[in-house]
């Protein structure tokens, strides 16, 4: 099958202007009117990545199949002009550093958010339905980028104060806080989390030291659930390959939660955990140090 870059050129736009450009690719899915979307950000631990990588196409040629348009994005990559990559991060630097491009990223969600609503009537795309969904790095981008909006942090107010994402679809994603475990001041928009227990690269659970670091996403479905918000947690007994492999395998699963959730309105608070049949015993403890290792040491 042909790719869907070769299929559909997409529309760019610059959408931050400056001395560091960020730029966004909006694939238009067939149909007159006003289109949902999927906002989607790219992986690469905030050092690296590509927003028209040839891995994410199969996700955004079935999203346009089911009529929603896909705007891949930019965002800054504060990992990759802080860090010396022939040294090995200590933790706390590491922490630090992290904290700011996580929140970097975030900002470049809402900012591409934010410039969607000004250009919405141009794109065709129905701003009341604009679900942000990332890999990775861009799986926490997007899930910081709805905590800001759902606290109101000074971060969101470049959106109007009711405004919300229509949902949010993280694949192997966490939060980043500060504040100890993660606050929810009003109750986010549907989340869809893909996480497996043995990430070496994001913390399924947490990796925090003194309660500054991440908290990854069985933590944030206990979270939710708890706060009654809508959620649907796929939870696997695997790695990092999460971030990746849904948008290739669990594409029923995908639209279900669209369908249902973000287009339906139902509420849902499910866990589905899976073990796959010949996979062995693995490490699924880390410590934040262990994280820092996969991702930046050579």
């Amino acid at each position: 099958m042909a790719t869907l870059a070769a299929q559909t050129k997409p529309t760019t736009h610059c959408f931050v202007e400056g001395k560091e450009p960020l730029y966004l690719d909006h694939y238009r899915a067939e149909g007159e009117g006003l289109h949902p979307c999927v906002l989607f950000a790219f992986g690469g631990g905030f050092s690296h990545g590509n927003r028209a990588d040839e891995r994410y196409m199969k996700y955004f040629e079935m999203l346009l199949s089911k009529g929603f348009d896909v705007v891949s994005i930019d965002y800054r990559l504060g990992m990759s002009y802080t860090l010396d990559s022939d040294k090995e991060v200590g933790a706390l630097e590491g922490a630090r550093v992290m904290y700011r491009s996580v929140n970097m990223a975030a900002e470049d969600v809402l900012r591409a958010t934010h410039f969607i609503h000004l250009n919405a009537m141009k794109m065709g795309i129905d701003i009341s339905r604009i679900v942000a969904s990332g890999s990775s790095a861009g799986a926490i981008a997007v899930l910081q980028a709805e905590n800001h909006i759902v606290n109101r942090s000074h971060a969101a107010k470049i959106l109007s104060a009711d405004y919300n994402f229509a949902g949010v679809i993280a694949f192997a994603g966490a939060i980043y806080s500060v504040l100890s475990k993660p606050k929810w001041r009003n109750t986010p928009c549907p989340i869809m989390l893909f996480h497996g227990n043995a990430d070496r690269n994001v913390p399924y659970r947490q990796a925090t030291i003194l309660g500054i670091g991440f908290y990854g996403s069985d933590f944030l479905a206990d979270q939710l659930h708890k706060k009654g918000a809508t959620y649907y947690f796929h939870s696997a007994h695997r790695d990092h390959i999460l971030a990746l492999s849904p948008m290739n395998d669990n594409h029923e699963e995908i639209v279900n939660f669209l369908d249902r959730c973000v287009l339906g309105g139902e509420k849902m608070q499910h866990t589905n955990e899976y073990v796959a049949e010949g996979i062995e015993p693995c490490q699924t403890e880390f410590t934040v140090q262990e994280y820092l290792n996969s991702n930046y040491s050579k």
